[in-house]
């Protein structure tokens, strides 16, 4: 019996938890979120690995990358694909929510509306720099620990030889993180389990109907953004089959969806790019990035239909000038995005301060940013694995050969560090 399951291919248990979740959630109802502890376990659990795991990973992509690759071309391209698909983004969101009548004759009760502080564009680039490095770790602060990881990275490859003892410490630091990482990730079908069963139990099908247009647009540019501008992209910028990226992607995107947090889906994400042949070195420097600066969903899709929105609630109307601001904000904006849930909330409350549109319209959809927050995520992780495969196969960092190889894909659970190397870079 337990030797039949540990044969299913990883992707094939993350979907039946997927699905028995939803199914116990729409059959039990409110009973069924007795389950949530199961996905609070796994969340707690990836949340242990983020701050130690990004820290060795990106020092090691940079010692490893300094050697092979122009890090600086590679640090450009990375994050030019990034401005790139937030613009498409908020294009995709502003011709969606302008297409469909969200408000019509709509009525809620509005909630209390915390204020929050938005900090301007020159103390974000502050908040990069951490004070203190160890502090930085110790509260999880991602793009902190990203920076510092990356000066000591490129100060180990300008000390040279005396450093290759630090260099080999954090190596083998990654080694052990990678392989606590794949532990933790045999309990991913549980967690999947107990946050379906949570999120329907608790809010239901009815409960979704209210707002059913606003969610509907949410969803429609989220999908017309990851399959025709990601899948057009890694079939005509990559030259590569979207099906198979979207097959090796789907264990990656499930646990997305339902943890609704970027950078707790990057042990997943990690191992998807690992099996579509991306090297470990540049899998370890885009992931992390992307759950930092690549929010198309949070920052681009997710602020052009909210606004919109917002406005036919409140019977204001939007002039091009005001489509041109949401636009150019919202894909500004993704930049410094926390990839943790609901801090999307933070990226509205920007757009609808520079347009003008009252933030207590927050009110009407926090309720539900939840279900919104699930797709905007999958979203922004399919983004940066996207990236990884595309830029990856430009730099000579992604096995062609591999990216084919289903076996692989499905074993890769049980042999994870197999060699991505791309022939061509070697």
């Amino acid at each position: 019996m337990w030797q039949t399951i540990k044969q299913i291919p990883f992707w094939q248990k993350v979907l039946a938890g997927f699905i028995l979740g939803a199914s116990i959630g729409v059959i039990f109802g409110e009973s069924a979120t007795a389950l949530k502890p199961l996905g609070d376990l796994f969340i707690s659990a990836i949340k242990m690995l983020v701050a130690p795991l990004v820290f060795c990973a990106i020092v090691v992509s940079i010692t490893s990358l300094g050697s092979q690759v122009s890090l600086k071309r590679l640090s450009f391209k990375t994050l030019a694909m990034f401005m790139f698909t937030g613009t498409l983004a908020s294009l995709i969101g502003l011709t969606v929510g302008s297409l469909i009548d969200m408000g019509g004759s709509m009525e809620l009760v509005t909630t209390e509306v915390r204020e929050r502080h938005v900090p301007g564009f020159a103390q974000v680039l502050l908040d990069m720099i951490p004070v203190n490095p160890f502090a930085s770790l110790a509260e999880g602060k991602v793009l902190q620990i990203i920076v510092f990881a990356a000066l000591v990275g490129i100060a180990i490859n300008k000390v040279g030889e005396k450093a290759v003892p630090l260099k080999q410490a954090f190596e083998a630091g990654a080694e052990v993180m990678f392989q606590l990482t794949r532990m933790v990730l045999q309990l991913t079908p549980i967690g999947v389990f107990g946050l379906m069963a949570w999120v329907v139990g608790e809010y239901g099908l009815s409960t979704l109907l209210p707002l059913g247009k606003f969610i509907a647009a949410i969803y429609i540019a989220a999908l017309i953004h990851i399959i025709f501008v990601y899948g057009g992209l890694i079939k005509f910028a990559a030259k590569l089959s979207p099906l198979q990226f979207f097959r090796k992607a789907m264990p990656a995107q499930l646990v997305a969806f339902t943890t609704a947090s970027s950078f707790g889906t990057l042990p997943a994400s990690t191992r998807c790019t690992e099996s579509m042949g991306v090297s470990k070195q540049y899998g370890a420097f885009v992931l992390p990035l992307g759950a930092t600066m690549n929010m198309d969903g949070c920052g681009g899709i997710y602020p052009a239909i909210a606004a919109i929105f917002i406005a036919q609630i409140y019977g204001i109307p939007l002039d091009m000038t005001d489509y041109m601001l949401i636009a150019v904000t919202a894909t500004v904006a993704s930049v410094g995005t926390a990839g943790v849930p609901g801090s999307a909330m933070v990226m509205l409350s920007v757009t609808l301060g520079v347009v003008g549109l009252p933030l207590e319209g927050i009110a009407f959809i926090a309720a539900i940013d939840r279900i919104i927050d699930m797709i905007r995520t999958s979203t922004n992780v399919t983004g940066d694995m996207m990236t990884a495969v595309v830029i990856g196969k430009s730099e000579g960092q992604l096995d062609v050969q591999q990216f084919y190889n289903n076996q692989e894909a499905d074993t890769i659970e049980e042999s994870p560090q197999a060699t991505t190397q791309s022939k061509s870079a070697s």
